[in-house]
């Protein structure tokens, strides 16, 4: 007896397809016609932008190779958008000092791309007219290059999701493929990323694989693109990626198996006319158990919306926790005249006076003093930055 959806599917929609992983080199991707034609197009387009210039070859010069990296992008379902192949330096053979003094790398900030949504949100810059869209594209493309792209749905890992007031920014298809890397995709989800309890245990074995252990750990510190609630928890694991050991190890999983339990969570951004800067700064004196150094954090809202977060530790060690909050103050003036540099660079009219918010009385009050006292000379850079700031 057949069933019904054994009589009226095809033999083809029954079959597998089995989607071949990256190629890691040049000799695997050769062998397909699509890396083919996507290397021809990247030395193509190197050539063209005039990357570099040949000279002869010197005796004292260290001339460094070169490599491919090849990646499949692809869209919000999973599907393959086109396949990416890179033609990179190899700058690890390079010496800092000898080889080489500056680097530029010309990257937007998560905060910029966030800052330009939240704009676009709520100015409504969406154009609709196709013939506007193709003169823009054309005036642009005399200088740059360009092309149309559409209604913004999967960048950079990130999807963007409409909702009845704005836009959701998640990163459930990139926190999947975390957890399925490391084989955790069915692990039993925690409702906290760290332990509340003040001890706890700790082990100064070193773990066995260091190299998977700072692998997760980027992996999810580009997860707080979307994910301010993980800031403060993948900042502490950043500071053993040269020896981690096991109960860092142990730290981690937690945090996945946090992950897990709310890969459904991300970044609302809403429409809104309010062009208000607010900013709110708080440490954590001495938290540190190892060095007593504190934490920094802080967060700007254009708006209603988060826009840009940081959470890390203070370089110094400060003897009382007012000048803990005054650094922190300091970092969040300086993310804040930043932004407001950008926005009136971009054209952005009718920003008012940026607010700074602080929960901690004597880091208010040094906002106004005019007398410096002995206990806080080493913030004085600070204190007077800051000062000058809230005064004009």
């Amino acid at each position: 007896m057949d069933t019904r959806s054994r009589s009226q599917a095809p033999p083809t929609a029954l079959s597998a397809q089995v989607c071949p992983s990256d190629p890691t080199c040049y000799t695997q991707a050769v062998k397909y016609l699509e890396w083919r034609e996507d290397m021809d197009q990247e030395f193509n387009a190197l050539l063209q932008n005039q990357t570099w210039c040949l000279i002869p070859s010197r005796a004292y010069m260290n001339v460094i190779g070169c490599k491919w990296v090849f990646r499949r992008k692809r869209k919000a379902n999973g599907s393959i958008e086109r396949h990416k192949a890179i033609l990179v330096a190899k700058g690890f053979n390079q010496v800092p000092g000898h080889d080489f003094f500056d680097t530029f790398n010309p990257m937007v900030k998560p905060t910029t791309v966030r800052l330009l949504l939240s704009l676009a949100l709520s100015s409504g810059w969406v154009i609709s007219d196709q013939d506007l869209v193709t003169h823009l594209i054309k005036e642009l493309s005399t200088t740059f290059k360009i092309r149309d792209l559409g209604e913004p749905d999967l960048f950079l890992g990130i999807e963007t999701i409409k909702c009845d007031d704005g836009i959701l920014l998640s990163q459930q298809r990139y926190m999947n493929d975390i957890l399925k890397r490391v084989g955790m995709a069915k692990c039993k989800a925690l409702s906290t990323p760290i332990s509340v309890l003040k001890y706890i245990p700790f082990s100064a074995d070193l773990y066995e694989d260091p190299t998977q252990y700072r692998s997760l750990v980027g992996a999810l510190h580009y997860l707080t693109i979307t994910r301010p609630d993980l800031s403060f928890i993948v900042n502490q694991l950043c500071q053993h990626m040269h020896a981690p050991t096991v109960s860092h190890w142990e730290h981690l999983k937690g945090i996945l198996r946090y992950v897990k339990g709310t890969i459904d969570f991300g970044l609302r951004m809403k429409k809104s006319t309010s062009r208000e800067l607010h900013a709110f700064s708080d440490s954590d004196w001495a938290g540190c158990p190892e060095d007593h150094k504190s934490t920094s954090g802080f967060a700007v809202f254009l708006g209603p919306n988060l826009i840009s977060w940081v959470c890390k530790k203070q370089r110094t060690i400060v003897k009382f926790s007012t000048g803990a909050e005054y650094k922190a103050l300091a970092d969040v003036c300086a993310e804040v005249m930043w932004k407001v540099s950008l926005l009136r660079e971009i054209k952005v009219s009718g920003i008012s006076v940026p607010k700074l918010w602080c929960d901690n009385l004597g880091a208010i009050y040094m906002c106004a003093n005019h007398i410096f006292h002995a206990h806080t000379k080493h913030v004085e850079i600070d204190y007077h930055f800051v000062r000058d700031k809230v005064a004009s």
